[in-house]
């Protein structure tokens, strides 16, 4: 059984308080000819790339759900297990949450910010459980050697550190790759950062041309019968106060519009950066679905979507982007659980069970079957199963 956590006394001491640059708020201002972006900072990217975007949004969903629900195997080097404490844990991981909930909120923490920290609780009465944290809460203390001597996690003004020390660490810290830091991951919300400004602007702009009768700016020309070409001051108050009221926005697209005297509306048509707009907003689209693995026309982008390119879509979505994700998350959260019960065990997906990649696993099942040449525990070795079948004694 496990040696559950007891946090002491020491786990309760606050950090020491660092001082921020002086320089870490300043911002910089846009001009002219320079293109402005928004701020590179987790909670910033998860609102516009995830709760403000639908690409964004999307694609963190799909991956989080599909990773969530593919069911796990645990395996030693002599055995395949139906039954075992650690499935029992995984499947009821805490009061509030299942299975799917937790690897859910943990997949979606890793695609949203590089990181997912995963807590280990015990208590006096012998009970277990794993608890997802948020990313954007925790923050690492590194030792003097640079390795992590704890974590701090920060909510509401009130910090609260856990001690790395002798025994298993309290904290799992599941990371993506990051070539530029040593302690922190970098997610693909990071890397589509660009992309996702691009979007929002295209969909601010199209609610701006919505809002302005679904076409572009023309130009009211005046020139009066004495050849003055300036309105008065109440006049041209007028007539703006009249073109936002009776001429702009969707309810009044297509009124027509009376001009008095010496006016005369001058259309612009558009120009051909206007005509290219939607392909613009199309290819920053498909830049953030790329960045998160997901085939384009999974997410609905338009794009050759015949029935046998789905297939293909679907299945390489499972194969380059579900799987690798799941698999590490699983062997991480497996070494780490084993450090709790001193018991090496293997924790993997389930590959028959993912009925995407059903054709390529009926081909290896037939093609490890009819090799006469090899052993059966060869046979299961190729196959990612145990020497031993399950009650073999």
């Amino acid at each position: 059984m496990f040696d559950f956590l007891k946090r002491s006394d020491a786990s309760q001491v606050n950090a020491p308080e660092a001082k921020a640059s002086a320089t870490g708020k300043i911002a910089a201002l846009g001009s002219v000819g320079r293109s402005v972006w928004g701020a590179r900072d987790t909670t910033t990217l998860t609102r516009s790339g995830f709760t403000g975007n639908p690409v964004g949004f999307r694609a963190v969903k799909l991956i989080a759900e599909a990773a969530a629900a593919l069911p796990l195997v645990l395996q030693d080097a002599e055995r395949r297990y139906d039954t075992h404490p650690v499935l029992e844990l995984i499947q009821r991981p805490n009061g509030a949450q299942g299975r799917a909930e937790l690897f859910e909120a943990l997949f979606g923490q890793l695609l949203l910010t590089g990181n997912g920290y995963v807590e280990a609780v015990g208590g006096e009465d012998g009970l277990f459980e794993l608890h997802v944290l948020r990313s954007d809460r925790m923050s690492i203390v590194p030792g003097t050697d640079g390795w992590p001597v704890g974590y701090d996690y920060t909510v509401g003004g009130r910090k609260h550190r856990f001690t790395v020390g002798e025994g298993p660490s309290p904290i799992c810290h599941v990371k993506s790759f990051h070539p530029q830091d040593d302690h922190y991951g970098f997610s693909p919300m990071q890397a589509a950062a660009m992309a996702l400004d691009v979007h929002n602007a295209a969909s601010r702009w199209s609610k701006a041309l919505l809002d302005n009768a679904a076409r572009p700016s023309g130009a009211i020309v005046y020139k009066s019968a004495d050849g003055q070409a300036q309105l008065s001051t109440d006049q041209y108050d007028r007539l703006l106060h009249e073109m936002e009221t009776q001429h702009q926005g969707a309810k009044n697209a297509g009124r027509p519009m009376l001009l008095e005297g010496g006016l005369d509306w001058k259309p612009m048509g558009f120009s051909p950066s206007d005509m290219e707009f939607q392909q613009t907003k199309e290819a920053a689209a498909r830049e953030i679905a790329i960045a998160f693995g997901v085939p384009p026309m999974l997410l609905g982008i338009p794009g050759d979507a015949t029935y046998a390119n789905y297939q293909e879509a679907n299945r390489a979505f499972y194969r380059l982007t579900v799987l690798p994700l799941v698999t590490r998350v699983a062997c991480t959260l497996a070494e780490w659980i084993g450090d709790f019960s001193s018991e090496r065990f293997e924790l993997k997906p389930d590959l028959d069970q993912v009925s995407a990649l059903s054709a390529e696993r009926d081909a290896q099942w037939k093609r490890v079957g009819e090799a006469a040449f090899l052993t059966d525990a060869e046979k299961r070795n190729l196959l990612g199963l145990p020497s031993v079948e399950v009650g073999d004694g």
